[in-house]
């Protein structure tokens, strides 16, 4: 009996059978994986494709009420979930976050550092607050997620995180100069992490790089030009199912592979 390669006669023999008909295996089942950020947007949508992919997913986020929304989503199509309102930018919760996946499913596998705030505003602005919340979320966020997870994965020699960047952490947009530059940092710290812990224990150190999503997030800035540019930006954003899809084909590979970098945009962004 003759295969079948896509685009080829219909007479035409499959050398490569085990490339066309080998079933995919799936590296994501009954793993237990932390996301954060995962009471709406990017990391929802992640955490509800992971759960369909046979992760154990604990939430991660601030908003309880839409939290056990996300949870009750995920368990009532037989997906296993649970979440834990937690500060990111408090050390204590997020080791005490890493203490409940633990005892609630297991050692964790895989952290998502993905909670982050994009808020857009001009140096002349001096939006002092504002900045400084996107350094505690985005810059000590990430950091104290890797503290939390990595002494478990090095002992174990095994485990993966993956870093929600950005294309702002490579190319800095109007208004976007102390956003861009977080995830400039969370560029640098994914690089250094790999090089360390990957080929000296296999860890693998993934990171995603979304262009403009819909998340909403233009709603949440104050009015003038800053948010005039990002709803502009915003327009033609692709949903956060997109860059979920994408989480899930990094994560779900051998131990032996790691996707170092995937760039998520709109077609029309030209990324």
């Amino acid at each position: 009996m003759q295969s079948r390669v896509p685009g080829s006669r219909p007479n035409q023999t499959n050398a490569y059978p085990d490339t066309f008909e080998r079933p995919l295996m799936n590296y994501l089942k009954d793993k237990v994986v932390i996301i954060t950020g995962a009471s709406s947007g990017i990391g929802a949508a992640s955490a509800r494709r992971l759960a369909k992919d046979g992760a154990r997913v604990v939430l991660a986020a601030l908003d309880a009420d839409a939290l056990d929304e996300v949870v009750a989503e995920i368990t009532s199509s037989g997906g296993i979930a649970a979440s834990k309102v937690t500060d990111v930018t408090e050390p204590e919760q997020f080791a005490s976050l890493v203490a409940f996946a633990n005892d609630t499913f297991g050692p964790v596998d895989v952290l998502v550092n993905n909670a982050g705030l994009m808020l857009f505003s001009y140096w002349k602005d001096m939006a002092l607050d504002q900045w400084n919340k996107m350094i505690d979320v985005n810059l000590r966020g990430y950091l104290h997620g890797i503290a939390a997870v990595l002494p478990s994965m090095l002992e174990r020699r095994s485990g993966c995180i993956l870093h929600m960047d950005s294309v702002a952490g490579l190319r800095v947009g109007d208004a976007g100069g102390v956003y861009g530059a977080t995830k400039f940092f969370i560029r640098g710290i994914t690089e250094s992490l790999r090089k360390e812990v990957a080929v000296s224990h296999g860890i693998q150190v993934a990171m995603i790089s979304p262009g403009v999503i819909d998340t909403g997030w233009p709603d949440k800035l104050d009015e003038g030009k800053a948010k005039d540019v990002a709803q502009d930006l915003a327009t033609g954003a692709i949903s956060p199912e997109a860059v979920a899809n994408a989480v899930a084909f990094a994560l779900n590979q051998p131990p032996e592979v790691s996707i170092n970098d995937l760039i998520v945009a709109p077609t029309a962004q030209g990324w």
